[in-house]
Formats: C-alpha cells, structure tokens, sequence
C-alpha cells in the first residue's frame, strides 16, 4: 500500500448559507461548536478512472478548518460499477486499502458501522460484524440488528439500523431499506426467522449463521437486548446445526468456528431457545432467508448507515453537538452519479457535527445521503494497477480495519 496525503490548492471559493445550523460541541471537550457561517473552498478534480474523478475541499468554520476528499463516480458510464467490499466473512474485518486493492478497485471508503468493542459483556469478544444490512455482487450477506443493538451516533427519527444506500441491477443509487423475511421450516410447522449472520438478535429470537459469517463467536448475538446494548447476554440459548436439510447437533451454548458450506447453524434466545430445544437430530429443517426492500428492484450492493439529507435538504433532528471526523456516501442526477466522501483526520483539522455534514454533503450537490462510520474508521482510497492510495490521513495515525467499503470499479 502506497500513501499519499495531499494539500489542497484553492481554486473554487463558494460561500455557504449555513445560518440555520445550530452550535456542538467538540466531542469530548464539551465546548461549543459556534454558528456557521462557513467558506467552503473546493480543489479541481482529477480523473481516476474513466467516468470515475478525485477532488479535495476545505470548509473553514469559526472552531477551524475542515479538510474533505471527494470522489464522484458517473453510474450512467457502462464502464463503471459499484460493489460492497468485505473481508470474505462478515464477521472479520481489513483495512480500507486491502479490501480496495484485492479487488482493484479505483476507489473506496469505508462503510458500514460495526460491534467494535464488548467491554459491557466481559469475556465475550466482539465479532467485527456491521450494524446493517449487507448485499455483495448481488448476494445478501446479512441483515439488521436491533436499533438499540447499534453503534454509532444518534439516528434522526424515523431512521432504522435497516437502512442501506446501494446500486440496483439498474445502474441506479438509491436509499433504501432492506427487511428479513424467513422461516424455519420444521414437521412440527414453522418457525420465524429473526436474524441473519448479525452480531445481534431480538430478545426470543432464532437466527441463521451460514458459511458468510465466518469463524467469529456467534456468543454475542444472545448479549443485550432490542433497547439496551449494553444489557447482560440471555441465560436461555440454544445452538442447532442443519445441514444438507437435517439437524445434525443440538446444543445450548452458542459456539464458534466457520460454518461449513452447506450447513446452517441457528441459534436461539429466550422463546427461540425453547423453539430450537424441541428439535431432533435427524429431523428435517429448511431454512428460509431473504431481504425485502421498500423501492422496486434487486440491489446488487447495499451498505448500511442512516439517512442524513433527502429531496437536498438534512434531515431534521441531526445531531448538532459531537465533532468527529466523518464519512458520507451520497446520491445525484436521479441515481445516476454518486458520490463518496471522507473527512481527513490529520492534527490540526476539525471534523463535523452529523447536521454539519448533512449541510455539507448537500452543498456539494447530493440530493440523498447517508452517514457512514466514522472517526477511525473514515478512509478514503484511490487505486491503479499498483495498489490502493490512501487520500486522507486516518484519525488514528493508521488504518482501522472495517467490515466493508463501497468500492468502485471502472472497465477503461
């Protein structure tokens, strides 16, 4: 990996009517974050790859100067693609560059949020799995934790942790939202499906783990409940392993270890539990999953996050108080073009509040956006036959390894 961290030369200055923005504070220094009236100063892009450009800006506030790298990539080029990067298991995680280089994509930034840490639920160890729904090369990877299970900052009402941005099999970007619908078919009747290859299940919950989970503990999806992360894990589990249509194992505690192609491991808490435990080895299962989206058509990729700006306006009820550094995928021209975005970490430069960024993201031209992890995690990379470049510098002095990126591909 090759890292690059520009300057920006000015050569654009747009003033920004920003009055409506109420003040935050700098997180963790609980002073405020003044009104802004901001001066926003964009870099000339340079091209990538064909349909696929790279530019710099600085947004200067009253509390210091924001430095943010752009990419913008033309979906209505037959030459350009977009798909959902991962490590090959959901629950795992690598840096943005790896993930971009293995691939050869020409550019990325980091996606979903993920269960980063269990400090709450001693000896339990964090899967690295993301908070959302996750569509790969047209494959549905996982779905959605309960909201109360999420990390990341506060959502705007209305938002869900089963709120993805994604590219249909039309070539188009969308915000949407994606549901699990399943079952467990069983001689006794059916049994609904809760959860799949998520770090977290609804209280009473059966989930699904199949060979994209990876070799991550399945121990954290019975911890905490659907309104409190933090809640002790469930004393009532169940663990049932199905393969080529059979149960094969019965167990009460969660395990670990990849999950054979072919098999099925489900696990339960509390009523899911007592569900699982009447199963037989021998008896025939079916399990049943897929994910349903709100708008018309098949998204060959989706990541999630939480909506921050529709119709080119923010969202209200953003968050105006904590300052971080931030990364921001969103939407133009119908669908057609979308851009990517991520804030540089580098001593010296300030981040945003979440309606900051909102306001920011629509002054550069999207009509819909989400908020994607941040902090740490914010990466943006450019690649080329020798390797991915990292744009920004990391807020952590390093890369941070993620579950996924959005990683963009261009055929010229």
């Amino acid at each position: 990996m090759r890292q690059r961290f520009g300057r920006v030369r000015a050569v654009l200055t747009v003033l920004v009517a920003w009055g409506v923005l109420a003040g935050g504070g700098i997180a963790g220094g609980g002073a405020p974050a003044a009104a802004a009236g901001p001066d926003l100063r964009r870099s000339g892009t340079a091209p990538v790859a064909p349909g696929v450009t790279y530019g710099e800006f600085r947004m200067t506030l009253p509390r210091g100067t924001a430095h943010g790298h752009l990419l913008t990539i033309d979906l209505a080029d037959p030459r350009v693609s977009v798909d959902l990067l991962y490590p090959g298991a959901v629950g795992a995680r690598s840096p943005v560059s790896q993930l971009a280089a293995e691939r050869r994509a020409v550019g990325a930034v980091n996606g979903d949020f993920f269960n980063i840490t269990e400090t709450q639920h001693p000896g339990v160890q964090p899967t690295g799995a993301s908070v959302g729904p996750a569509v790969a090369s047209g494959r549905q990877l996982k779905g959605a934790v309960p909201d109360g299970q999420r990390f990341g900052p506060v959502m705007p009402p209305g938002a869900t942790t089963e709120d993805v941005i994604g590219v249909g099999y039309d070539r188009r970007a969308r915000l949407d939202r994606l549901t699990l619908r399943g079952a467990v078919l069983t001689g006794e009747g059916a049994l609904p499906l809760r959860g799949l290859n998520q770090y977290a299940l609804p209280v009473g919950g059966i989930g699904a783990y199949t060979a994209q989970w990876g070799p991550a503990s399945r121990m954290r999806a019975t911890c905490g409940t659907d309104t409190d992360r933090a809640a002790p894990c469930s004393t009532e589990t169940a663990e049932v392993t199905v393969r080529h249509g059979r149960v094969t194992a019965v167990g009460e505690v969660p395990g670990a270890g990849g999950v054979p192609v072919g098999s099925v491991v489900l696990v339960g808490r509390e009523d899911g539990a007592r569900q699982l435990r009447t199963l037989r080895i021998g008896e025939p299962v079916e399990v049943s999953s897929y994910l349903v989206g709100r708008r018309p058509g098949r998204l060959r990729c989706a990541v999630g996050g939480f909506p921050i700006v529709r119709d080119g306006a923010p969202l209200a009820g953003l968050d105006t108080v904590a300052v971080a550094v931030r990364t921001s995928a969103g939407i133009g021209a119908g669908g057609r073009v979308l851009y990517l975005m991520a804030l540089d970490g580098a001593p010296g430069q300030t981040g945003l509040t979440v309606r900051e960024l909102a306001y920011l993201m629509a002054e550069l031209g999207v009509r819909d956006a989400m908020d994607l992890d941040g902090g740490g995690s914010s990466t943006l990379v450019t690649g080329d036959a020798y390797g991915a470049t990292v744009r920004n510098h990391p807020s952590g002095g390093a890369e941070r390894p993620v579950p996924n990126a959005l990683g963009v591909f261009s055929a010229g």
